[in-house]
Parts: structure tokens; C-alpha cells; sequence
């Protein structure tokens, strides 16, 4: 592709990592006060961990991220949700967000 959307909007904070949220690029949930977790299948995310570190994971809840899919996704305001193995799909249930690339394995989105 010869545009980036890289950087656009981004927005990161850092939570307390629950103990089974090992991966960065996995969609991330609440979990408790502070807390993220990974997401399972139909899950609503938050925002997609960037890194976990030391207790701590770093998640992106803004801007465009380039995520792991199940299957491509339709380009425009799309529902997506998380699926399984820590990636998205979409999921009639979910969030609409703006899909601006994608392929069978991944897609970049704007959170």
C-alpha cells in the first residue's frame, strides 16, 4: 500500500497485565479495576495490547492499529469483536469500526 496511516490518533495507556495475558497484538478487555485481559471469542475489546511487561501491558484505545484477523474484513464501518486465538472478526454483535485495509490474515483499523 502506498499510504501509512501509522501514528494517526494514536493513544496508549498502561494497566495491570491479568496473569494469563502473555502477547502483545491481541485485543484486550477490562477485567477488573485497572485491569486488561485477553479478550475470548465475541468479546468486545477495549483496545489492542501493544506489550506486556513486568505486570504491566501497554494498550493502544485510539487510532489505527493493524490487527490479526480470522478472515477479511469488509472495508468501512465494519462490526468487529474479538475472535478466536487473538485475533478479530467480524461479528454483527460488535463494535463498528473504520476498516481502511484488509486482507484474509489482518486488517488495519482506526479504534
Amino acid at each position: 500500500m502506498n499510504v501509512n496511516f501509522n501514528g494517526y490518533g494514536e493513544n496508549v495507556a498502561t494497566f495491570i497485565a491479568n496473569s494469563a495475558l502473555t502477547e502483545a497484538g491481541v485485543p484486550v478487555k477490562i477485567s477488573a479495576d485497572g485491569t486488561v485481559a485477553k479478550c475470548a471469542s465475541g468479546d468486545l475489546f477495549c483496545g489492542i495490547c501493544l506489550g506486556v511487561r513486568d505486570g504491566y501491558a501497554t494498550v493502544q484505545l485510539s487510532g489505527y492499529a493493524k490487527v490479526q484477523t480470522s478472515s477479511k474484513l469488509a472495508l468501512g464501518y465494519t462490526k468487529i469483536a474479538a475472535g478466536a486465538s487473538g485475533k478479530v472478526a467480524a461479528n454483527e454483535s460488535g463494535r463498528a469500526l473504520l476498516v481502511v485495509d484488509s486482507t484474509t490474515t489482518e486488517a488495519g483499523i482506526i479504534l
